[in-house]
């Protein structure tokens, strides 16, 4: 089955010989894959909505795996019963809405043993949530698809570490399994925030301005922190200076 970078590393992400639960499905691709590679021997496609849930199962009927993926219609994790699944699997959704899904997960994200999330914004809610609740992050990703960058991660049960606000909002370059391309969505941010930055008006010394100014002028020192870290780490010498940077 061919499907998307952003959709086979979730995959890969996953565990060989888990039971999958899968939130936010769509079309079940993920649980298909994994069904059909043999690395996992059950899953649960879940979606809140019937439409993508349709899709699923006609997916799951041309395939004939039946047997092996079950689907249900579910608000988040609320159609899970507890022990029916040791990884679950969120992605493509904002990180608000992945945080109440997770508040929410009760019994069955007590017995789940892994998480795969990949969530579109915000992420470090999701990172904090993690870190506040007894989940321990142990490897970071980024995928480059289609002209978008996907940062995911996987996480277990154990005693959590801690995050400064630079590594909440761009994970531990220790647990990067794609530096190179985490660098690239660094040096990618910091040009679209030097820019929004640039284009702010002059001499204007209304709140809103100054405050965003304030806002946007944080961010970049802590990008530029944590590229400095990239490259260190690939041994390359240059500074990060938005004076002798060519963006």
């Amino acid at each position: 089955m061919n499907i998307s970078k952003r959709l086979n590393r979730l995959a890969e992400m996953v565990t060989e010989g888990s039971r999958l639960a899968d939130v936010g499905t769509d079309h079940g691709y993920v649980p298909l894959c994994l069904c059909r590679q043999g690395k996992i021997p059950s899953a649960i496609a879940m979606d809140i909505g019937e439409g993508p849930l349709e899709r699923a199962k006609e997916h799951i009927r041309e395939a004939g795996l039946g047997n092996y993926i079950e689907t249900r219609l579910s608000d988040g994790l609320s159609a899970l019963e507890e022990g029916e699944a040791d990884t679950i699997l969120i992605a493509g959704m904002g990180g608000a809405l992945m945080e109440r899904i997770l508040d929410k997960g009760g019994k069955a994200l007590e017995f789940a043993k892994e998480l795969v999330l990949q969530p579109q914004s915000e992420i470090w809610k999701v990172r904090r949530w993690l870190a506040a609740n007894g989940w321990r992050i142990v490897c970071e990703d980024i995928v480059l698809d289609e002209g978008k960058f996907y940062p995911m991660f996987q996480a277990e049960k154990g005693c959590p570490e801690k995050y400064n606000e630079q590594e909440l909002l761009f994970g531990k370059s220790a647990l990067q399994s794609s530096p190179q391309v985490m660098r690239e969505f660094l040096e990618k941010r910091l040009k679209s925030i030097r820019k929004i930055r640039e284009g702010l008006p002059e001499g204007r010394e209304e709140s809103r301005i100054r405050n965003r100014r304030e806002e946007l002028e944080k961010e970049i020192k802590l990008l530029e922190r944590t590229l400095l870290e990239y490259r260190k780490g690939k041994g390359i010498s240059d500074e990060v200076s938005g004076d002798n940077r060519k963006d």
